[in-house]
């Protein structure tokens, strides 16, 4: 089966995100993500063109602009693309994502990173340790998503029982799908 999408920064000086996602439906598409970076820094080392990485830190939250197109699509899948998990608490992330998939009625799909220009490190995440805490931190939240009372215990994240509702539409969660061009990804 053969899907077409947009994925697209969505930014403070495009279509608001409801709007946006009304003409990507409309159009005959199937799906639509949206990037994210909290901020970017201002020194960052990178052949991207500076006025483009600038662009990047007016990004609205993903989270956010999904749950404004959720409100205002039927039929259309929604995800990110990418998330940045070393960059978000576990806990919270997994109930964010949980709330918006069942917004958006199981039609969420979560595109995971670990970031390439050091604002993890703002984040208080080592860079050299990113992708290990973004494995640690999708075992967390897909531990929250699968069991009534969910604790984890690994070398990043820890917590006891927890409560944590609503769950996701699957047991599993959303679909995750992996964007990275490093060579450590399939591990």
């Amino acid at each position: 089966m053969t899907t077409f999408g947009i994925s697209t920064a969505q930014l403070q000086a495009g279509l608001l995100p409801g709007r946006l996602a009304q003409e990507v439906e409309s159009r005959g598409f199937d799906s639509l993500s949206f990037g994210e970076h909290t901020h970017i820094p201002v020194a960052v080392e990178s052949a991207i063109p500076p006025a483009r990485i600038r662009m990047m830190a007016s990004q609205f939250d993903p989270f956010v602009a999904l749950a404004a197109a959720a409100a205002v699509t039927s039929r259309i899948r929604l995800g990110t693309g990418v998330t940045l998990i070393p960059e978000h608490h576990p806990l919270a992330l997994a109930k964010t994502i949980a709330t918006l998939d069942q917004v958006a009625e199981g039609r969420l799909f979560l595109g995971i990173g670990a970031g390439w220009n050091g604002e993890v490190e703002n984040h208080g995440v080592a860079f050299a340790d990113r992708w290990k805490v973004t494995r640690e931190h999708v075992l967390a939240m897909r531990a929250v998503w699968r069991s009534e009372e969910a604790e984890f215990h690994g070398k990043f994240v820890q917590f006891d029982p927890v409560w944590s509702f609503p769950k996701p539409t699957r047991p599993e969660g959303p679909p995750i799908l992996m964007g990275a061009s490093s060579r450590w990804s399939f591990d």
